[in-house]
């Protein structure tokens, strides 16, 4: 397993697991077994995904050592504000059935997500949260809370594969030292991503598919990247990704695949933003 180093010195699994939109309880906790058992020690979740209890009991199942795993959650819209923040992060810890989190995020630019960022910076300051972050906050944005912070954020999540590259986005997080971490690595297979004829020429040249080309793209741009998939064979072709290199030619072919727009979640859209604030969190069994 190869790791990143994050800003506070917390190492982070350079590739994980995302359980998105798996809300079935014992389909969660066999993906997330099987990934477990797969090799896969980053797993990434949220309040609002309805899984978290699914998590914790496969975690639990597996038998591996809290410490060598790497468990992130999320507070969503509706948990923002610096007492219901900490509200909903005790709340994700008793669900998942763990004592701390590894990385614990904002997970959209909505609401109170100042008094929220107190809330995460007492959290870490106790070290029930080891590292804390954000999702989906755009360079402007996320300078803007930089300004106003007590401790910086480790990691921001957002939408990365080679359709939306964030190269900008990429800048400005380097400067500020956080780590990006993309959602959507394989741009949820939409718009022919993984049947694109440039990919799969690449990967025929090293024997391995469209996804594990662009899973090295971003490995090799040291982006951690959480895809995700109820499939175990899936699942271990999405690990295999450390034995090849993609040469200069190669990664400037995908970088002119960028559109330098979202292709999944534009939250400059407000009937988006309309539509995220009528979400609400499941309250997970």
């Amino acid at each position: 397993m190869e790791y990143v180093t994050l800003n506070n010195g917390v190492r982070m699994p350079l590739q994980g697991f995302g359980v998105f939109q798996i809300t079935d309880f014992d389909t969660c906790e066999r993906v997330v077994g099987e990934a477990l058992s797969v090799g896969y020690r980053l797993i990434d979740t949220a309040s609002v995904y309805g899984n978290e209890r699914a998590v914790g009991a496969a975690i639990r199942r597996s038998g591996i050592p809290r410490d060598e795993l790497f468990v992130t959650s999320k507070a969503w819209i509706s948990e923002m504000g610096y007492d219901r923040t900490l509200q909903a992060f005790d709340a994700s810890l008793d669900r998942l059935g763990t004592e701390y989190l590894d990385l614990y995020l904002i997970h959209m630019p909505l609401g109170d997500y100042y008094g929220a960022w107190r809330a995460l910076e007492k959290l870490y300051a106790s070290g029930r949260a080891r590292a804390i972050g954000v999702c989906n906050f755009e360079p402007a944005r996320l300078q803007d809370l930089c300004q106003h912070v007590q401790v910086v954020p480790a990691v921001d999540q957002l939408e990365t594969h080679p359709y939306t590259q964030q190269r900008a986005a990429i800048r400005i997080l380097q400067s500020l030292g956080v780590q990006l971490e993309a959602w959507g690595p394989l741009a949820e297979g939409r718009n022919g991503l993984l049947s694109d004829p440039g990919l799969s020429a690449i990967g025929r040249k090293y024997r391995k598919s469209a996804a594990q080309v662009v899973l090295r793209w971003h490995w090799q741009r040291g982006i951690v990247a959480i895809p995700k998939s109820v499939h175990r064979e899936r699942m271990v072709e999405n690990m295999a990704v450390g034995d090849f290199a993609l040469t200069p030619h190669e990664m400037s072919a995908i970088e002119s695949m960028d559109t330098g727009a979202s292709t999944i979640l534009d939250l400059h859209a407000p009937e988006e933003i309309e539509r995220l604030y009528r979400i609400e969190c499941s309250n997970d069994g």
